[in-house]
């Protein structure tokens, strides 16, 4: 028997036009969608005149039913997942089931659409060349703290998701830690309301008093100067530098390169 298809399905993140033509070919065509909130997914479904069964497929239950899904996937039926808003998997349900299907031999077909954080990083005028994505911060004090510490050394645009009455206290949270930083904020994007908010850390603590709605933050990435005090190091150690941080090979001679200014063939030839 020829198995189902798992398609991770995109859904717009607040303007319904932004569904894709593919989109909706997969939703009338699978056999059944899996639904982050089966409630908002029927009004989406209602608003293409697409009639499908409902499965309920969250965080909370991701363990029980990732087996329904691959029993019906093993038997023939295709699949459709889908978020509240957005791509799946992505800071959503989506991962596991993903998992399941790779050991099970089974297809998976992304269907491309909307992303918040994608969409938020291209209208920041932020650094879009590198860029990392740590969703929702750790409410756990010392987590946080290592997460901070993280984002710090990174170096990268940062983008993180946070809700409405905790967005104050993450923007206090990124000043003490990160200090004062160019931030974006973004409000609500794709819907009526959209915003975009740029300034200082402590600006945008002086004009935001009411946070309502959904938001993006977006930080700008500041390189520590670490590269200032590898030129003390000689090539062994700032090679070693590297390893412990986790490159390969390949990847700490590019960087030596750059840190020393010279040419990577010449760091090469240090390490034949």
């Amino acid at each position: 028997m020829e198995k189902g298809i798992l398609y991770l399905v995109a859904t717009p993140i607040g303007n319904l036009e932004d569904i894709t033509l593919r989109a909706i070919k997969v939703l009338k065509d699978v056999d059944v969608v899996a639904a982050e909130d089966t409630r908002q997914t029927l009004k989406l479904l209602n608003h293409l005149n697409i009639s499908k069964p409902l499965i309920s497929y969250h965080r909370h239950n991701e363990e029980i039913k990732k087996d329904l899904l691959i029993e019906k996937l093993n038997s023939g039926e295709s699949i459709a997942v889908v978020t509240d808003a957005g791509t799946p998997a992505i800071s959503d349900p989506g991962e596991e089931i993903v998992s399941e299907a790779i050991k099970n031999n089974i297809r998976i077909i992304p269907i491309p659409g909307a992303c918040a954080l994608i969409n938020a990083l291209i209208a920041s005028g932020l650094d879009t060349k590198e860029f990392s994505f740590y969703a929702f911060l750790p409410l756990n004090k010392k987590l946080r703290k290592i997460k901070f510490e993280e984002i710090k050394r990174d170096g990268k645009t940062a983008i993180l998701y946070e809700a409405p009455h905790k967005l104050i206290n993450t923007l206090k949270d990124i000043l003490s830690n990160l200090g004062d930083r160019n931030i974006v904020i973004a409000k609500e994007i794709t819907k009526i309301h959209e915003t975009f908010i740029r300034g200082k850390v402590s600006e945008i603590l002086e004009i935001i008093k009411e946070p309502k709605g959904e938001y993006i933050i977006l930080i700008q990435g500041e390189k520590i100067k670490e590269e200032n005090t590898l030129d003390s190091l000689s090539l062994e150690e700032h090679y070693k530098f590297y390893e412990k941080e986790g490159y390969d090979k390949k990847e700490i001679i590019k960087k030596i390169a750059k840190d020393r200014g010279v040419n990577k063939n010449e760091i090469y030839q240090k390490f034949i």
